[in-house]
């Protein structure tokens, strides 16, 4: 039965805490509050940030139980009614805490009770003459020159403007302050410049396609989904940015995402030569001073381009005229903890909003994808050739079952390195496993390295000299012992980019050699530094993960060997056969860019597995529509649409215990044709020593997934559970963790 409702005006407060509503409160003293606007409101004993989201003139709760808005922080609203519109649309589908959701979306300053930075940087001012000054500066002519050239600028000069005309002068500007001849002052703001003209690159020419996917989304008006499916190296990022010249010499912005923080310095060097407007970066590599300037520029219009990865889809565009999401297919557009939801998607229902074009572009689009596109529901746009006459690379596979391998390394596969390289060409090696080797194991009595937190074993990381968990980060010293019988003898089975990399610097001495990976890319700059010279050809071997598999060009690698993919044709992932064919696809593109011929060398031990085959006789577009109705036939996504109910616990049986008391609330509202899995173990039941359990809710429709989530959910957060025990909601899940 609804609780009675009161008449009295209130104010709707989004508290950033997982409370799983809004919460009502009295405007404060001396009138309203806009929506938008942060503030700080009374919650139990303490003082929580919050956001206004909306005034109402009646509330459920008892009038004399209301409290009043403490305190307010924004002098005006951060975020427009359409900006609360779009992230409520994101919390309401993704079943998410209003509060976590619109504070995760703001830069992480803001999220709590602090205020904007203020954009106004420090520098310096004459606070007097140079005239009066001159009998006490007889003997310090730094300190004089200093003074005259702040006397020359009355509205100041910042530090680095300081340091820029008259070198360090760190001790000068100290001393003129002690004697209190100069001032600390805020300065006007500079605006954000365009690149100048002179530093643009000239567009190259069209090719027929790529002219005919612009010309396509140019017709269109308001609001439409375009899919440009390209093959690698088709120039994708020329019809890009065709499309954002367009977008921006109309007056509206542009927000573009991609899936990686590798993927941006090659995008924003690339746009920053070609794209005459201000643009920002927002990505989690930046400092947080860096990512609120960022977000405030595209907020107010100042910045028109914005380039980020998957959170920037949140960010504030007041003019937004274009969204493009490149590599839309990729797990990383999809978050996995806290506010769970897909950038793509999003980015789809935010360009919806704003009446304005998307582009989703991928040379292996994801199946839900296509199957939009093949219901006409998404324009597909093919780049069915390489840009400049590039022909696609040969690919060639190794069946490696009974043969002997070094280090992972066929023979078929070191004899085509050894041509390729006495050729003067670059060699790339993909390998999806980082370290030194998977696991460490006793000889004598079969001890194995395991992580005492997770159902995982421990990755031997021989430059460290550790062992590492890489689910949970556990850490420990690599024993030179057996902690079981006290053997010597400890060998590592398997082979990480670490060992591979000492093998090649063995097998091909003098030769320089990259090896990128998130072990060897720690140190800021450290990526880009590594694609940059891979780029220039000055490592003339690449050995690397899946950072180096996407969206990179490297025009001379005419190579590509792909160590080991096997793992994706039988994983109990219902999506392990498309994220194999689309990792295959995205790594063999780096092969043969350029004007040289490249090849492919797949080593597999499955060569005759039916999808790979087909893959490699046919491409993408056939292994897709053959996986697409394997899915119809097992009535699985994008034919069903799903929702993942995850729980975990410290306690043994904790977990599996309250996903079946959900269950038992959840049966009685839903209708036979919605199934239930579960509750079951997760794929990974012990991670970072807490046990987890899954429940995963599959309907026909969207439209009753939705309806029973919204039935659910509040009965789910009525039920009694043990104090550390965690549960979560994810809606169209990705993955089986």
């Amino acid at each position: 039965m609804p609780s009675p409702s009161h008449a009295v005006s209130v104010l709707r407060v989004a508290v950033a805490a997982p409370l799983g509503e809004l919460l009502d409160y009295l405007p404060p003293p001396g009138g309203t509050v806009p929506p938008g606007t942060r503030v700080l409101v009374p919650l139990g004993r303490a003082r929580r940030v919050g956001m206004v989201v909306s005034a109402a003139l009646e509330t459920t709760v008892p009038t004399e139980r209301l409290k009043p808005i403490a305190a307010v922080i924004d002098p005006a609203p951060l975020l427009t009614q359409a900006d609360l519109d779009f992230l409520l649309w994101a919390t309401d589908y993704y079943r998410a805490d209003p509060g976590e959701a619109l504070f995760g979306a703001l830069p992480v300053r803001l999220r709590q009770a602090r205020a904007l930075l203020d954009e106004r940087p420090l520098g310096w001012r004459a606070a007097a003459d140079v005239a009066t000054a001159a009998d006490a500066l007889h003997r310090a002519p730094r300190q004089r020159e200093l003074l005259a050239l702040l006397a020359a600028t009355p509205q100041g000069l910042t530090d680095a403007e300081l340091h820029a005309r008259v070198g360090n002068c760190d001790g000068p500007l100290r001393a003129l302050a002690a004697r209190g001849l100069i001032a600390r002052c805020r300065l006007h703001a500079a605006p954000l410049d365009p690149v100048p003209a002179p530093a643009r690159d000239a567009p190259p020419p069209l090719n027929e396609h790529q002219a005919a996917a612009v010309a396509a989304v140019a017709a269109g008006t308001g609001f439409g989904c375009f899919l440009l499916d390209g093959v690698t190296g088709s120039g994708k990022t020329e019809v890009y940015l065709a499309l954002i010249e367009r977008a921006l010499a109309a007056g509206r912005q542009v927000l573009v995402l991609v899936p990686e923080i590798g993927l941006t310095p090659q995008l924003q060097a690339r746009f920053a030569r070609r794209v005459p407007a201000a643009m920002v970066v927002l990505h989690s590599a930046l400092a947080d001073t860096e990512r609120e300037r960022a977000w405030r520029a595209a907020a107010t219009g100042a910045a028109r381009l914005l380039l980020g990865t998957r959170s920037a889809v949140f960010t504030p565009l007041p003019e937004l005229g274009l969204v493009i999401v490149d590599e839309e297919h990729d797990l990383s557009l999809k978050q996995q903890e806290g506010f769970r939801y897909s950038a793509r998607d999003l980015a789809v229902r935010r360009a919806q909003q704003a009446r304005c074009p998307i582009v989703l572009g991928s040379a292996t689009p994801a199946l839900e994808t296509l199957h939009n596109a093949r219901l006409g529901r998404y324009r597909q746009l093919c780049l069915p050739e390489r840009a400049g006459g590039a022909a696609d690379p040969d690919i060639l596979v190794a069946d490696i079952r009974a043969q002997p391998l070094e280090t992972g390394l066929s023979h078929a596969l070191l004899t085509r390195m050894d041509q390729v390289l006495d050729a003067g060409n670059q060699v790339l090696l993909f390998l999806n496993r980082r370290g030194f080797s998977p696991v460490l194991t006793c000889h004598d009595c079969g001890w194995i390295s395991e992580c005492t937190r997770c159902d995982a074993r421990l990755t031997v990381h021989r430059g460290r000299a550790r062992l590492v968990c890489h689910h949970c980060g556990l850490e420990q010293a690599q024993p030179v012992q057996c902690p079981d019988c006290g053997s010597p003898d400890l060998r590592p089975l398997g082979q990480g980019t670490e060992r591979v990399e000492d093998t090649l610097r063995q097998r091909f001495p003098g030769l320089p050699l990259a090896r990128i990976d998130r072990d060897s890319t720690r140190r800021r700059g450290e990526l880009e530094r590594l694609l940059a010279c891979a780029q220039r050809g000055e490592h003339r071997i690449l050995l690397g993960t899946q950072m180096l598999a996407k969206g990179h060009h490297l025009p001379g690698v005419t190579l590509v060997g792909i160590l080991d993919l096997d793992h994706g044709l039988y994983g109990s992932d219902f999506r392990a056969t498309e994220r194999m064919a689309q990792l295959l696809i995205q790594v063999a593109g780096r092969a043969g860019r350029a004007e040289r011929a490249g090849t492919v060398l797949l080593q597999t031990r499955h060569p005759r597995h039916p999808l790979l085959a087909l893959l490699l006789r046919e491409g993408y577009g056939a292994f897709a529509t053959a996986a697409l109705r394997e899915r119809l036939e097992a009535g699985l996504p994008p034919f069903s649409h799903q929702a993942m109910l995850r729980a975990d616990s410290p306690e043994e049986q904790a977990a599996l215990d309250f996903l079946t008391e959900v269950l038992a609330a959840a049966r009685p509202l839903a209708p036979p044709e919605l199934e239930f899995w579960g509750p079951a173990p997760a794929q990974m039941e012990r991670r970072a020593g807490r046990i987890r359990a899954q429940l995963l809710l599959q309907a026909p429709s969207r439209a009753l997934l939705q309806r029973v989530l919204a039935l659910l959910l509040p009965r789910l957060r009525a039920l009694r559970r043990p104090t550390q025990l965690r549960w979560s909601i994810d809606v169209d899940p990705q993955e089986s963790l």
